[in-house]
């Protein structure tokens, strides 16, 4: 797994279109070349690839999560009578309005972020920040800092964001100062993070609000799934039309150069790439989470069958040898699962047999991981035996035919005589 992520984002570290954010000065003069990637299963397992650990501020990647807050704090009704759900066909800095209900359209552009935070509750620009801040760490797991400089810089170029304010305030949208709603605004966009935090992000979204490594939860499911609702349809801006139907996934990006993306049930991924195209999301970002969904199968209308796949059972037929069973739908996650499952416990055996024999259907993604199962097996000193009577795993991989049987039995029979041969037992 870490190998195919290293591989897929050389891929793409050639490309060198797009550019950095120049109407906030800072932004400007960070390092176009930073690209990091990381990704976090529902259960919190992380994968980190190239910069990963390179912060960056958070940018329009906390609009999703102030209004989560929000909604979280004062109720959807009170949400919704502010700010509207449907996408804006606009930049995401405009000037405007829907027509009819004089709000924002929806909290994925500014004036609908802008409204959001105004409803977060708070005596003091200071408190609303600092419960932003909290919940936001909350979230991620550890205290977020702000880049003073950033802030700071937006703020001096804040005169766009200026006119949003007033606007919204003339029209009965904010009931506190626009100056102050802003300056929270522009602190909670200069939060800085990283790739693996917005996995993160991602990882405690797909577990319908509970941070998978803290165990604690931070959104309730009902207000997840309609944050995830809308990032689906407004997260990528006007691009929002092309990146469902490539990606599948709900995501929402920041001028920063992230990237979150968000698998429900399964996994969160973030990127980080700080060159932007026309619509102000990352360009290396965009391609590689396109290509990530197309290889791994992660659409999130492909992987609905993945919830009937499991590991189901993990038995010990004789000291030293290990079974895995698995059946359903086998995708990507899945097999991920399995072969962690397989590789924390690898002390405890000497042989490992991986039965596929109940597996109905198997992605290509899934075939690829558990293929190399026999090999990653043979590094680390130990064997991997194939039970897959079907041929649905060595169908494109001939040469796991000598690894291969058609039951279990025969493969614990085989597991025995080659322990008796190397005259070698499981330590415990």
């Amino acid at each position: 797994m870490q190998r195919y992520l290293d591989g897929i984002r050389a891929e793409h570290a050639g490309v060198a279109d797009g550019e950095l954010a120049q109407y906030i000065p800072e932004l400007a003069s960070v390092d176009p070349s930073g690209f990091g990637l990381s990704l976090s299963s529902a259960d919190g397992f992380i994968y980190e690839s190239g910069d990963a650990s390179v912060e960056f501020t958070i940018q329009s990647i906390s609009k999703p999560l102030t209004y989560a807050l929000a909604l979280e704090r004062i109720g959807v009704a009170a949400v919704d009578a502010k700010i509207g759900v449907e996408p804006s066909g606009e930049a995401f800095n405009e000037i405007s309005v829907d027509h009819i209900t004089k709000t924002p359209k929806n909290p994925m552009i500014n004036a609908g972020a802008i409204a959001a935070v105004s409803l977060v509750p708070g005596a003091s620009p200071d408190e609303r920040f600092a419960l932003i801040r909290d919940f936001y760490s909350a979230i991620v797991g550890h205290r977020l800092e702000l880049d003073v400089d950033v802030y700071a810089s937006e703020k001096a170029a804040g005169s766009r964001n200026r006119a949003i304010g007033y606007m919204l305030q003339s029209l009965g949208v904010l009931a506190d100062d626009p100056d102050d709603v802003l300056d929270v605004y522009f602190r909670q966009c200069a939060l800085r993070v990283t790739s693996t935090d917005l996995a993160k992000i991602g990882a405690t979204l797909a577990r319908g609000g509970v941070n998978p490594q803290t165990g604690r939860r931070v959104l309730s499911a009902a207000v997840v799934r309609r944050t995830l609702s809308v990032m689906v349809t407004c997260g990528m801006y006007d691009a929002a039309g092309d990146w469902v139907s490539a990606v599948g996934m709900p995501a929402k990006s920041g001028v920063g150069g992230g990237i979150v993306a968000v698998l429900p049930g399964q996994l969160g991924i973030g990127v980080y790439s700080p060159r932007l195209d026309d619509k102000g999301n990352s360009v290396r970002g965009v391609l590689l989470c396109r290509s990530l969904s197309e290889q791994l199968g992660l659409h999130f209308l492909t992987v609905a069958r993945d919830s009937r796949s499991t590991l189901r059972a993990v038995h010990e037929p004789s000291r030293g040898i290990r079974v895995y069973e698995t059946h359903g739908d086998l995708l990507f996650s899945g097999a991920e699962q399995v072969l962690r499952v397989a590789d924390r416990d690898r002390d405890d055996f000497e042989v490992a047999i991986l039965d596929v024999s109940r597996v109905d259907d198997i992605d290509d993604a899934a075939r690829a991981l558990l293929s190399g199962m026999s090999s990653a097996l043979r590094s680390a000193g130990k064997v991997g035996y194939l039970v897959d009577p079907d041929g649905i795993v060595i169908r494109s991989e001939p040469d796991l035919q000598a690894v291969c049987f058609h039951t279990v039995d025969a493969a614990v029979d085989e597991a025995r005589s080659w322990l008796d041969r190397n005259r070698r037992v499981s330590p415990h």
